[in-house]
């Protein structure tokens, strides 16, 4: 648990996004899922890719969360900037030399242990405060005599405040459209409405994970190899992960009443605008994108027409049922 250092892959997305969040960037900010080549060193550049070669253009950061689009991922990383997203992510509770301030970072190319991953997921399941797990209650004596017993951190009470409640609230609504409607969409055969994850792969299929929460627990799991070897062509996330998780989770929350944690202050709610006609979360003070930012949206969709970037930076609200339609077989396919 603590010293099983592997990648995190796109389980390591939502920290990322959270970042840009708390930067200005909106749940509606439309980005542009199209190749980016960056010039690297040596003249040699980084191109990266979606793990199924295809691009969707122009979509939200929900929709770039829900589907795990790289490109996504890696613009919003570019907007925030490198130096200060890993300032960010220590907030929950993770170490800069694990996590080098360069673009890969994006996509989970830094070291992870399990541990570290469900306390860092802990800060959005209990509304934004730091926890960390325990092993040992107290320490007692042949009499039974208590020489030593822990404090635990409690959200609400004597825990840090690690980011702001209404980052919590929104990366929860993002992370719930994850397992409803994207690559976490299995665990909804629990039947829940209130769990919220993301799976995690990483290069040749050598680490598969997920993780996920309610307001009251969080789990992760991860598959692999002693010493890192392919798991084969479909040890992803979502396929050699999640099954065990939704097992886990199955028993552990057997009988235990759905939570919702509530609204913090400062959010502003537009009803429709979110992803298949549900509510969008802003802060009241970012409905828009923050104009400070720079969101390189420039690039094209392979087969396109053109450049896929657009002016605005912002998506008004729902799509057309039918486009949703599409979105649904889509999210379910890859």
């Amino acid at each position: 648990m603590t010293q099983a250092w592997r990648q995190p892959g796109s389980s390591f997305k939502p920290f990322i996004y959270s970042s840009g969040i708390e930067r200005g960037i909106t749940p509606s900010t439309l980005i542009n899922d199209a190749p980016l080549s960056v010039p690297g060193v040596n003249g040699q550049s980084w191109t990266p890719k979606n793990d199924d070669g295809k691009f969707a253009g122009m979509i939200t950061l929900r929709q770039g969360l829900t589907r795990s689009k790289n490109l996504v991922s890696v613009r919003v990383l570019m907007a925030v900037g490198t130096d200060y997203a890993q300032q960010y992510i220590q907030r929950f509770g993770f170490s800069a030399k694990q996590h080098p301030a360069y673009l890969p970072m994006a996509l989970g190319a830094g070291s992870v242990t399990p541990l570290q991953m469900v306390e860092g997921y802990s800060v959005f399941a209990n509304g934004g405060y730091r926890t960390k797990a325990f092993f040992i209650d107290r320490i007692e004596d042949q009499s039974g005599r208590v020489l030593a017993k822990t404090v635990p951190t409690v959200a609400g009470q004597n825990a840090q405040q690690a980011i702001d409640p209404r980052n919590a609230f929104i990366m929860t609504s993002m992370l719930r459209d994850v397992v409803r409607y994207g690559t976490g969409y299995r665990a909804m055969s629990l039947g829940r409405t209130d769990l919220a994850g993301k799976t995690g792969t990483t290069s040749d299929w050598k680490d598969a994970w997920f993780v996920g929460f309610n307001p009251n627990l969080v789990a992760a799991t991860w598959v692999g190899f002693d010493q890192p070897r392919s798991l084969g062509r479909y040890g992803y996330g979502g396929t050699a992960a999640l099954p065990i998780w939704i097992n886990y989770m199955g028993n552990a929350l057997k009988g235990q009443p759905e939570v919702d944690l509530p609204m913090p202050q400062g959010i502003a709610v537009k009803p429709g605008a979110g992803q298949r006609g549900g509510d969008e979360y802003y802060y009241e003070e970012f409905q828009k994108t923050n104009p400070e930012l720079h969101i390189d949206n420039q690039g094209s969709v392979p087969g396109g027409e053109g450049d896929a970037s657009a002016p605005q930076s912002d998506a008004d609200g729902a799509k057309p049922a039918a486009q949703d339609a599409v979105e649904n077989v889509k999210d379910q396919l890859f």
